[in-house]
């Protein structure tokens, strides 16, 4: 009975959505595109009944609808391999073959040769891969000591530290810019280094201060009984075990770092100290943008982010799932 009066409700719901998608919508296309998704919606209750009564069907439904959207978000990916083999700097294109005719590399070849693209590609790189490293040894230190030790004033740092992550970066940019005016570290990597690691270690000590707490303290101390002093044991045995939390902790210190714009962008004023995103947004001006190279520099910029989540993958869900309950 509660399963019929919640598809009732579900269906006077599709029914009613569609019409107010209709009545706010200023354009014939988006009338049209409200129309079919009424259609859709009205039949998805008559859908879910079938299902019910056919499992395989909703297998083969289920992997349809993957389908379907693995190729929507595919799509925009395919576009910009697109417009960074058109010639002659286009956008739009009549054809709506992805591999153009009159395909070539000249996007690329000028991205190496003309810009300075290589120069911000070590840069961020030297960035990211600093900002990692250095955020790795506190969140992992940290962490540990807000997850073993009872010390005064641990609740309060514990509260800080979430408090500072309610804060977005953009926020604290102003006082963060003041604070490296007086410090005389504007324009340089250094500031650029502290604005990243500093914004990106809230959450890297609260995601490991979570996964320590599930790994059990009498391991610590069997080592210590043995004779292990209390870092030999946290270096050779909990490290290794926290492994997954440290791979997620180090992908989002370096997602931060790597894709970040605005922070860069107020900071760095030398062209030859631009990092990959702020590099970018010099081929877009007020008169023109350059089209082909945004989108091959778009694509390599996007091939070192993804080699990294494959290369990480083994660790990603169990880095993100454990650490979240407490034994």
């Amino acid at each position: 009975m509660k399963l019929r009066a919640g598809r009732s409700a579900f269906a006077t719901f599709c029914v009613a959505l569609p019409f107010l998608l209709w009545l706010d919508a200023p354009l014939p296309g988006a009338c049209i595109t409200s129309g079919i998704l009424a259609a859709l919606l009205l039949l998805l209750p008559l859908l879910l009944d079938v299902l019910e009564e056919h499992p395989r069907i909703g297998r083969i439904a289920s992997h349809l609808i993957l389908l379907l959207f693995s190729a929507i978000a595919l799509f925009p990916v395919l576009r910009v391999v697109s417009i960074s083999l058109r010639p002659g700097n286009k956008l739009l294109s009549t054809s709506l073959a992805l591999i153009p005719e009159d395909a070539s590399f000249d996007a690329y070849v000028q991205l190496f040769t003309d810009e300075p693209f290589l120069i911000w590609l070590r840069n961020s790189a030297l960035l990211a891969v600093t900002a990692t490293l250095i955020g790795l040894v506190f969140a992992s230190t940290a962490g540990y000591a807000f997850s073993r030790f009872r010390f005064p004033g641990r609740k309060i740092g514990l509260s800080s530290v979430l408090t500072t992550q309610m804060f977005p970066a953009t926020m604290l940019l102003l006082p963060l810019f003041v604070l490296l005016a007086r410090l005389h570290l504007v324009n340089t990597f250094i500031g650029l280094g502290v604005i990243y690691v500093s914004t990106a270690l809230p959450f890297s000590i609260w995601l490991m201060k979570g996964y320590y707490d599930t790994i059990p303290a009498s391991l610590e101390e069997a080592a210590m009984i043995d004779g292990a002093g209390r870092w030999y044991a946290f270096w050779r045995i909990i490290v290794p075990l926290a492994a997954p939390a440290l791979v997620i902790t180090a992908l989002f210190s370096f997602m931060n770092a790597w894709t970040d714009y605005i922070v860069a962008a107020q900071i760095l004023q030398d062209e030859r100290m631009f990092t990959l995103p702020v590099g970018l947004k010099s081929f877009q001006s007020n008169m023109t943008t350059e089209w082909g190279l945004y989108a091959a520099a778009a694509l390599l910029v996007s091939i070192p982010v993804v080699a990294l989540f494959l290369f990480l993958n083994r660790w990603l869900v169990s880095g993100l799932t454990l650490g979240g309950v407490k034994d």
